[in-house]
Order: structure tokens, then sequence, then C-alpha cells
């Protein structure tokens, strides 16, 4: 791997990271029915640069993290429009947390595949991403994050959000 390719990885990954710390906040906050603008804007837009980066990696054929890519920039233009222009009114508050929350399992999504081809225990245990250990832990996480958008969405519209 070349200088420039390491370096760039490095910032994806961070973003990355960054992305997830700041949207695992977001979600903490969404079932406390408020917000804060800071970790709001962190998360949306380090969430969207990991997206965008991630179509400059060098590659010879449509992958499916390309695939993922487009849906979570999708999502994300639904989050940004329901919170910036439609500032949260109505029904925008719920679609915007249930978009922000699909966002972060995508961003997670990615994070255990990539950990899967990446840590040698996780490797051994599923090497074609296709054994149980894997398919396991992408249920449950995906279980984990559908609980958490239905529980968020339906507090943040009985309880509208604060925002600070």
């Amino acid at each position: 791997m070349s200088f420039g390719l390491t370096i760039f990885t490095f910032v994806h990954v961070a973003l990355s990271l960054v992305g997830i710390g700041s949207g695992l906040v977001v979600v903490c906050e969404f079932l406390a029915a408020k917000q804060r603008g800071v970790w709001t804007t962190i998360f949306l837009s380090t969430t969207v640069l990991t997206s965008v980066t991630g179509f400059f990696f060098p590659v010879e054929q449509f992958m499916p993290s390309h695939a993922v890519g487009i849906v979570s920039l999708l999502v994300l233009a639904v989050a940004i429009v329901a919170r910036y222009a439609f500032h949260l009114s109505r029904a925008w508050g719920p679609t915007y947390v249930v978009s922000a929350v699909i966002a972060l399992y995508l961003n997670v999504f990615v994070l255990v595949v990539q950990l899967f081809q990446k840590v040698p225990a996780l490797h051994a245990l599923a090497p074609t991403q296709s054994e149980p250990p894997f398919l396991l832990t992408q249920i449950t996480f995906l279980a984990i994050f559908v609980a958490l958008a239905i529980v968020a969405a339906v507090k943040f519209r009985n309880q509208p959000a604060r925002v600070a």
C-alpha cells in the first residue's frame, strides 16, 4: 500500500470511528428526548465524509461497500433535510431519528464486516463472512438498532425535542 493510500485509509477509518462514537451520543440524546447541536453536527458530517471517502478507494468494480455507501448517503440526506430544513417539525422529528439511527447502523455494519476481515481471531471464526458467528453478530446488531430506532422515534414524537 502506498504512503498516500495509507494516510487516506487512516483518515477514512478515523472519520468512521468518530461518526460511530458521536452517533452513539446522538442516539442516547434521542432516548433522553434532547439534542445538542454539536454532537449532531459531528455525527452527520463525519458520517457523510465516511461514506463519500469510501468511494475513492482504488477498486476495479462496483462492490457491496459502494451499495452501502449509496444507501447511507441517501439516508443521511433525509436526516439532514429533516433536521436542518424542516427543523424536526411534525413527522420530520421521528423521520430524522429513524434515518439517523439507520445511518449509524450502516456505519456499525461496515465496522463489523471490517473487524471480521481484519482481526485474525474473528476472521478464523468466519473467513467467508457467511458463517454463523458473522451472521449472528450482524443480526444481533440489526435487532438492537431496530429497537433503538423504534424507542427513540416514539420518545421523540411523544416528547418534543429540546434542542440545546
